[in-house]
């Protein structure tokens, strides 16, 4: 247990934190998939939002059309304002054909889509569904900072499971390569985020003004996308962390379709297009050495925390994840975000009614 501050403010749980919040005037965005049905992790997501009322709950779901019935009757058991939003319907298709705005499809376009109808609450919490030890309190804990004037707040915690250290991407990936951009170059937007103890948290919140200017990340790379809007829209005075404990959520492999390897290529493109952003011009030839670097460092560093508290830990093979993640040291290529909802060429109320029409037909 510690109390020392970030570049952000960061704000600790010592115990037992339940600070009073403004649940009343906020949106819960859950974003989910076919596979998340019934489960039992979301069961308790949606049984420990009961407690927390909050104004709505928005469920951006990617599933196929036979599922989206079975899906809304089994939330709809929940005692919840809560509204599935289906991302995948004819209808939403056609509306993002449209605009010009359809192509990948991922996490971060279904968070997208409900963002701009969830903004309709004074602030907005997001999270996602496969958290065994999630707790009504940490919609709170997240909502706190806003009542008190930050416009963004983020969580953080422990990954620890079965006495191993996870959060690898985070680790092994994140961590080292913000810090030999750091070393590389002198810009306010690294200290932001390198303030951030565990960045790629899914767990965040925000006023309604900073999720209707948000530009999000289509898929991988959606949350650090989301920091780097976040300093651009709240900077470090106006951003917040707070500590959610210790999560237990799933885990993917290193290798294959949706692994980690993978995932980080998103990652990589996210924070790089966030540093470009705010003018730094990263070197990336001399950029990969300098990530090794301070990922060897890293290892070595975890290696002698894991031992410290018993743990299992295999340095060759986190040092085999750090040789296969120095791949995605490249620039971020063409940006395709979703644009702010305030510069969206439709409104919110046309993806609902356009998502709740195709859900309709779903059911027939």
């Amino acid at each position: 247990m510690e109390y020392t501050q970030e570049r952000v403010a960061t704000l600790h749980d010592y115990g037992g934190a339940d600070p009073d919040a403004p649940t009343g005037r906020a949106s819960v965005v859950v974003p989910m998939t076919d596979r998340e049905y019934a489960g039992l992790a979301p069961e308790r997501v949606f049984s420990e939002l009961e407690r927390v009322d909050p104004a709505e709950v928005v469920v951006p779901l990617r599933a196929p059309a036979e599922r989206v019935s079975a899906f809304r009757e089994w939330l709809s058991a929940f005692d919840l304002s809560l509204s599935v939003l289906w991302c995948d319907g004819p209808r939403v298709e056609e509306l993002l054909a449209d605009a010009g705005l359809d192509g990948e499809r991922g996490k971060g376009r279904d968070v997208w889509l409900a963002l701009g109808v969830a903004a309709e609450s004074d602030y907005v919490v997001v999270h996602d569904a496969d958290t065994t030890t999630y707790e009504a309190r940490d919609v709170r804990k997240l909502l706190f900072p806003l009542e008190r004037g930050a416009d963004f707040s983020k969580g953080y915690y422990a990954r620890v499971e079965n006495n191993r250290l996870y959060g690898r991407l985070f680790r092994l990936f994140y961590e080292p390569l913000v810090a030999a951009l750091a070393d590389a170059h002198d810009n306010e937007v690294l200290d932001f985020l390198g303030a951030f103890r565990y960045a790629l948290a899914g767990e965040c919140a925000m006023t309604s003004d900073v999720a209707r200017r948000l530009r999000v990340q289509r898929r991988w790379g959606l949350e650090v996308g989301t920091l780097g809007e976040a300093y651009r829209l709240a900077g470090l005075d106006g951003a917040a962390q707070v500590d959610l404990g210790r999560y237990e959520h799933d885990h993917r492999a290193v290798s294959g379709p949706t692994g980690l390897s993978e995932m980080s290529e998103g990652v990589g493109r996210a924070l790089f297009r966030a540093v470009e952003d705010a003018g730094v011009g990263p070197d990336y030839d001399a950029l990969a050495e300098q990530y090794l670097d301070h990922a060897n460092r890293l290892v070595e560093s975890y290696g002698t925390d894991a031992a410290f508290n018993g743990f299992d830990y295999d340095a060759e093979d986190e040092r085999d994840q750090t040789a296969t993640y120095v791949d995605a040291i490249a620039p971020p290529g063409d940006d395709d975000r979703l644009p702010a909802w305030t510069d969206a060429p439709f409104d919110p109320e046309e993806v609902a009614a356009a998502a709740a029409a195709d859900a309709r037909d779903a059911a027939e």
